[in-house]
């Protein structure tokens, strides 16, 4: 029971930071139909500029921001270089060319950088943790983090669907040629979502610095996880984005020590040890399937 509570809690938190991503990526997607495999640098970046800001502000919190406004930045500049020439193209160039940042902004950061890992420290007020049931500690990050996004997940929801510029954003999506028609400046409204997005997945990279390694190519794993979230939750929907990522991080963390405990039931050691994290990493793709073979466009599609 305590194994199943900890793993829930896992992966609840892992599925705020995979929406995180994911939102942003879907906005993107769905709205400016832009396939962007680079958005998973900008996960990376937050968290290199996560570290270096919080060791130069002298705060995790300093580091937060600045990283998030950054990243959103360098998202707008990346944008305005190389995104805008590609819009209208075929997705083969889109995912050639995206491909290609990829690869630029990994060996950049190496220089810039170094390839050798490095570590945040999570803020002090947040670093200890609490009972949750007897014999049971969990950690207060970890919580935060997951009360972050949902934070995230309301205001984003709330922006796109209560707000003069959502209301923009979705008819743009539609129509776009009859909103640049009523005078909007479609492209500013476009690379606002583009912003928006990169700030999203580098506030997600600060986030997640603290648990993980910082280092060059962390983006690609995470970029695979959100893809399998926006195709599971539906193109566009930021609602489906934020359920399809509970499931995801859900499924990930509890079948991955469901599957593990059933593999050393039945083999032996060795073998279980290898079995059992070979089945559940499969077992999001094995989702993602299902939900493609029932409802192609996803749990909760955005409407048209």
């Amino acid at each position: 029971m305590i194994l199943l509570v900890v793993q829930t809690l896992n992966g609840f938190q892992l599925g705020m930071l995979l929406f995180l991503v994911a939102a942003g990526l879907t906005l993107v997607f769905g709205v400016m139909n832009f396939v962007n495999l680079a958005h998973g640098v900008q996960y990376m970046l937050g968290a290199y500029l996560g570290v270096t800001f919080a060791q130069m502000a002298g705060g995790f919190w300093a580091g937060l921001v600045l990283a998030s406004l950054s990243a959103g930045l360098f998202g707008l500049a990346l944008e305005w270089l190389i995104f805008r020439h590609l819009y209208g193209r075929s997705d083969l160039d889109q995912v050639l060319a995206t491909f290609g940042v990829i690869l630029t902004l990994n060996e950049g950061v190496r220089l810039i950088w170094g390839s050798a890992p490095l570590e945040l420290a999570m803020p002090r007020l947040l670093s200890g943790s609490f009972a949750l049931m007897e014999g049971l500690r969990y950690p207060v990050y970890r919580v935060a983090i997951a009360g972050l996004g949902l934070a995230v997940a309301l205001l984003l929801a709330a922006g796109v669907h209560r707000t003069r510029a959502g209301m923009l954003i979705r008819a743009g999506a539609s129509n776009r040629d009859m909103v640049s028609a009523l005078g909007v400046d479609i492209n500013r409204l476009f690379r606002l979502v583009f912003g928006i997005g990169a700030m999203l997945a580098g506030f997600a990279g600060v986030l997640a610095a603290p648990l993980i390694s910082v280092e060059p190519g962390m983006g690609e794993n995470v970029l695979i996880l959100a893809f399998v979230v926006i195709v599971i939750g539906g193109i566009g929907s930021i609602r489906g984005a934020f359920a399809a990522a509970i499931i995801v991080g859900l499924v990930d963390t509890v079948g991955r020590g469901a599957i593990t405990g059933l593999a050393h039931l039945m083999l032996t050691g060795p073998a279980a040890a290898k079995v059992g994290p070979a089945l559940a990493s499969m077992l999001i793709y094995l989702v993602m399937a299902a939900v493609l073979a029932l409802r192609p466009a996803g749990l909760f599609p955005a409407r048209a």
